[in-house]
């Protein structure tokens, strides 16, 4: 199980003791690595009743115009650079600060796409 807890080290370096069992409310859940390929979406439900939408491939991009200050669809051709992890652009992973190029020029993805269901970028 995935789990978002403390740390096992203390500061000084000694082991903290485990005083319980791993809840369920500590769980984590493994990255999307949302792709370049038609829409795909996978519903989660999360703490609360509520739902969560998780991206998994998506070709189209919510872009910002900064001149204009409209947002319009742009169509995903490719990802150019990749600040969270290099290997990313190889593999097409779109992330939040992933550099894309879209059919409207280069644009930074400003949206979490793996956590909000779609993908939000300005032009650059």
């Amino acid at each position: 199980m995935i789990t978002q807890s403390k740390s096992l080290r203390k500061p000084t370096g000694g082991r903290y003791k485990n005083f319980r069992k791993k809840k369920l409310f500590e769980s984590g859940r493994i990255p999307s690595h949302t792709k370049i390929d038609e829409k795909k979406l996978k519903k989660l439900r999360i703490r609360g009743g509520s739902q969560k939408q998780r991206l998994l491939s998506i070709n189209t991009a919510n872009v910002l115009d900064k001149k204009t200050n409209k947002y319009s669809k742009a169509k995903i051709i490719s990802i150019i650079d990749n600040p969270a992890n290099k290997q990313f652009v190889r593999r097409n992973i779109i992330t939040k600060g992933a550099v894309i190029n879209t059919d409207k020029g280069n644009a930074k993805v400003t949206s979490r796409p793996g956590q909000d269901g779609a993908v939000n970028a300005v032009l650059i």
